[in-house]
């Protein structure tokens, strides 16, 4: 029954995650929709890999966890069921461990790369950026192209280059700041790094593509909603057009930058323009308890014994 629910549910992920990368009400509610991708992911990851142990581990009748403690017991004592190593189990065990073992493996691969990159960005700029008076709190970088992105972390840092100042007017400056700290304020770096992780893992299919340009569309979208309460809207959408004609510089690897892809910055342009009506409360209401379903499923799944 346990194998069956979660070989189910990972089905309903996969299923989901594909549909959901077409979804546009996703735009009218971004943050409510980077939730239910988060949990799409985690439910997932745990269910996968849980439908093979829990198959594996059937023998010992005590769930996914019980399972894995009676069998590394069963290996020190030598006292197993009969049942517990014959081909099909084995082979479901060999593959959910290591499942399991690729998707962290890769998330603390992704995690400590970005961490290095960030790290050394971080003493480049120690070296070449300056402050400026008439930006406090940001780094300027001597260059004459437009760039304007976020160094996440303990220690964040807003970098702007002197290309970017002369192209932007102070209002359109301070709406690109704002659309900044709203990166560095919602930790949009540790949104984006399981779907970042799960690329390598799988970098042969198309739904997790699609699912990982579906939530950096997201992010960049719930960081616009955020800059908004302080400043123009029309100001950050033309911010927004002056760097995508200019020909912006792209951010360094595992920094968040304002600018993205020519087409979503058309889609953040038009949304921020002509904005979209307000998800309805119900269906806000829905989208997350299902997020919270979704989360708390496969965990609980993992506990229960067949």
């Amino acid at each position: 029954m346990t194998t069956a629910a979660l070989g189910a549910l990972a089905i309903v992920c996969a299923v989901g995650a594909w549909r959901f990368t077409t979804a546009r009400w996703t735009h009218r509610a971004p943050h409510v929709a980077i939730l239910l991708w988060q949990a799409l992911g985690v439910a997932w990851g745990l269910a996968s890999t849980g439908a093979l142990l829990s198959y594996a581990l059937q023998p010992y009748g005590q769930g996914v966890i019980g399972g894995l403690h009676a069998f590394t017991v069963s290996i020190m004592t030598g006292d197993y069921p009969p049942a517990a190593y014959d081909l099909p189990h084995v082979i479901a065990l060999i593959a959910g461990l290591s499942l399991f073992a690729v998707l962290v493996t890769v998330l603390l691969t992704a995690a400590v790369q970005t961490l290095r990159a960030r790290r050394r960005h971080r003493e480049l700029l120690a070296l070449i950026a300056r402050d400026d008076p008439g930006v406090p709190g940001v780094r300027i970088l001597d260059h004459p192209r437009a760039a304007a992105y976020c160094v996440p972390g303990l220690r964040s840092e807003v970098v702007i280059s002197a290309g970017a100042l002369k192209l932007l007017s102070r209002d359109e400056l301070a709406a690109v700041l704002a659309h900044e700290m709203a990166h560095v304020r919602e930790r949009h770096d540790l949104v984006l790094l399981p779907f970042s992780a799960l690329r390598r893992a799988l970098p042969w299919s198309q739904v997790v593509r699609d699912a990982q340009d579906a939530v950096g569309l997201l992010v960049e979208m719930a960081a616009d909603d955020r800059a908004r309460r302080h400043c123009s809207p029309r100001r950050l959408a033309t911010a927004l057009l002056r760097f995508g004609t200019a020909g912006s510089i792209p951010a360094p690897q595992g920094m968040l930058g304002s600018v993205g892809s020519q087409a979503s910055v058309l889609l953040r342009v038009q949304r921020l323009l002509s904005p979209l009506p307000a998800l309805p409360r119900r269906l806000r209401v829905a989208a997350l308890t299902l997020s919270l379903t979704l989360a708390v499923s496969a965990p609980l799944l993992w506990l229960l014994p067949h």
